[in-house]
This record gives C-alpha cells, structure tokens and sequence, in this order.
C-alpha cells in the first residue's frame, strides 16, 4: 500500500466514482446507497482501517462511499478501491471547528445526497451527528474499542458514540460495556466482527527473504527470538507492562531475545518517553526495540515467536491479534486485549484447542510466565497452536461475511428493501 497520499480533493472537486459494472441487470438497476464515513484521520489505527474495509464492502456491492477525514497514508487505499476523499479536519477538539465542520458535512450531505453517516471517531461523531440531524438521515457510529471516562465531562464527551440509530460494535464485550454504560438498548446494538482480508497474511506466501529484510532492520540476530508488540504507543495498550515482564525474565536467566515495539507515536503524550525511562531503570534497554511502523506486517509477524497484547483497557477485536493469528503466530493476549470470541485460550478450551495464551491484564509477572512457558514448548507445540489460531480467524472473521451485515445495516437504516445492489457480495 503506498504511503503516499492521493491528491485531496475539495468537497465540490468532483462527483462520485462510477460505480463498477455488475452482470446482472436487476442488480445493476438498484439505486445505490451513499454513506458518508467520518473518521478522524486516515493514519493507521482501529478507526482508520475499518473505513478502508467499510469503503471496500460498499464498493464491491455497487454502493458510493465519501471518507471524510484529516489526510494520512490510507487516502491512497481509499481513492483505490474506488472512494471518494474530503479533507476535513474532524480529528479537532476545538468545539468552534467542529461545529463548522458539521455545517461542512451538511453542505456535503445534501449535494451528495447520502443516505447514512457513519462516524468512527468522538470528536468526528459529534460534528456528523449534528450534520445527520439537520439533514434528516440516518446517523451510525462505530465502537472499536472502550474509552476512559476520567470525569463527567469525559462521559458526555464519550457518549455522543452511543447515540446514533444504530451503533455498531466490534465485539460482544465492546456491545456490553455501552449498554452497561449508557443504557442503549439492544435494539439499536448490533455487532459487526472486523473486516480482514486475509487474502495477504498467509505464511506460505512470505517469502524469506523479506522476513530476514524485517529482521535486518531490527538488528536481530537470526537465533534471536522476538516478542512483537504492534500498534500505536499509548499507555492503554500496556508497553509498560510488557517492559516490566522483560525484567522478570532477565531475572530468571532468559536472555535470548528481542522485544519489538512496532508502531507509532502521535506526539500527543509523554508515555513513549516515559517508556524509555522505564527501560533505562530496569536495565532492559539491550532487549527493546523501538521500531517505526513497518510496512511489510505479514513479514514482521512470520519474524517473530510471539505477539503480545498487554492492553490495560478493553481492545474489542484487535486487528493485529487477527493478522498475527492469521499468519499461524502464538499470541498472549490479556483479558483486556481480546475476548474469548479472538483467542481461543484455557480453561474456556481443551489444551487441543488453545490458539494462545490469557493473562490478567496489568499483571508483568503473569506475562513473564506466560512467555517462558511459550519459549519453554517444543517448536512443533508453538507451530501447533499458531496453526490452530489461523484455522479459527480464517473461519470467524470472514470478509464476506462481515461486508453482508453491515450492508444488511445500511439497507436498514437508509429504509431500503432487502436485496438490491449488495447481493453480489
């Protein structure tokens, strides 16, 4: 995928991408649904991933999709699979932009006659609400993960996602939680798993020598096993407690390894430096790797023994646990990081069964445990169980059929009859 970004468009530049031809002329005769998606930005989080699949489904079944979002290295992916792009800083907490960005999305909902926004993100979610209110259409948000809430005002600020028609969840944790929370009711909760192409994260389609390439850019020794831990550098998804863990296996005498931090760092915190201290403190510095994003996955997991999510807040559906699993790689995952419904763990399953291993999260000397019991198995034990978790994410997580529900949902909300344009999915 090219890093590059596509030329930006204005919101009056162009119209819609034709919309691909289909045999069947019933099909082809359907009236399209327009959803326009609102996303903070198109970087290379949950969000942003999961509005390239929803530009993906929409496309393939002769829909029109418009991102809007503030530019980053997915608008190539968008404008390839066929959707339209609008820059629009909806990232902005700044309550002036946002409510001129509604008045922006209403201008945009009404020239291009969209039928649905969909909002992926807070601060995008509060402007597109708006916007689907002046304009009378249907208003969908999407919950990725469970955020914080510190205070009141953190709640009110969180709860605009809980209030659309309906509200889409990546898990049935992540559905819980907001009808715990905000009291939504189930009749507006639907679960849609991720939409993976797998199609690139099979291990018998990387070659070598582009997994010794990640590994050169690593620094690591060929013998050299590595801990991969994707993902942006925040304090919620627990590098801390994965440096920690580090510690306590210097402790026991385990030296032959390499923790990979792979991924990015907005600048928003102090967490990547508070990182650093920590490591320099534990005298774990020789083991840690703080990487750039890499831009070969499929090759950066087929390098590593172990991927580890040491998530401190609910995660929902991790994408990387579903890729790591998918190229056949052992995971350990806390409570947090994955429910049972992404890795398939003891005691909820027979030992024949185990995709991987559970720690309670925040617990480094329950990770350290778990990783000298993953390093302690024979080789052929840890093929086993990545072989076992690729089986289960190939049959759980299809495309296909997370394209059809959410389809079936757009259909639903835009008060479109069953059928139409999307059979051909």
């Amino acid at each position: 995928m090219s890093s590059s970004p596509a030329p930006v468009p204005a919101a009056t530049d162009r119209a819609p991408e034709p919309v691909p031809a289909v045999a069947n002329s019933n099909i082809a005769s359907a009236k399209p649904i327009t959803v326009l998606i609102v996303v903070p930005t198109l970087g290379a989080g949950a969000a942003e991933h999961g509005a390239v699949e929803l530009v993906r489904c929409l496309r393939a079944a002769g829909h029109h999709a418009i991102v809007v979002a503030r530019a980053g290295r997915l608008v190539g992916a968008i404008t390839a699979l066929g959707g339209e792009f609008v820059a629009l800083d909806v990232a902005s907490r700044n309550p002036i932009v946002m409510l001129r960005n509604a008045a922006t999305l209403v201008r945009l909902t009404r020239r291009r006659h969209c039928d649905v926004i969909h909002a992926l993100g807070r601060a995008a979610a509060w402007s597109a609400a708006l916007a689907a209110k002046r304009c009378n259409v249907a208003f969908i948000t999407g919950w990725t993960k469970g955020f914080r809430e510190q205070n009141l005002l953190k709640r009110l600020y969180n709860g605009v996602m809980a209030s659309g028609d309906r509200v889409i969840a990546t898990s049935e944790d992540i559905a819980q939680l907001v009808h715990d929370r905000y009291g939504t009711p189930w009749e507006r909760l639907s679960v849609v798993p991720l939409s993976i192409d797998f199609a690139p994260f099979d291990p018998a389609h990387v070659a070598r020598s582009r997994v010794a390439a990640v590994r050169k850019a690593w620094g690591v020794e060929p013998e050299t096993r590595v801990i991969l831990v994707t993902g942006r550098i925040v304090r919620r998804k627990g590098h801390h407690v994965v440096v920690k863990a580090i510690r306590r296996l210097k402790d026991m005498g385990v030296t032959d390894f390499l923790c990979v931090f792979a991924g990015e760092d907005h600048g928003r915190t102090n967490y990547t430096g508070e990182l650093w201290d920590l490591a320099l403190a534990s005298g774990v510095m020789d083991h840690v790797r703080m990487a750039a994003p890499v831009r070969d996955m499929p090759a950066a997991y087929a390098a590593a023994s172990v991927v580890v999510s040491a998530a401190v807040q609910l995660e929902g559906v991790q994408r990387a646990i579903l890729e790591a699993q998918a190229m056949a790689r052992p995971v350990i995952v806390s409570d947090l990081a994955a429910g049972p419904d992404v890795v398939l763990t003891a005691p909820a399953v027979p030992d024949n069964r185990v995709s991987g291993l559970r720690i309670p999260a925040g617990d480094d000397a329950a990770l350290a445990a778990a990783l000298m019991r993953l390093f302690s198995m024979p080789e052929t034990a840890r093929g086993a169980m990545g072989r076992r978790g690729r089986a289960w994410v190939i049959e759980h997580f299809d495309a296909d059929l997370a394209a059809r529900r959410m389809l079936a949902l757009y259909r639903e909300v835009a008060g479109r009859p069953a059928g139409g344009a999307d059979t051909a999915i």
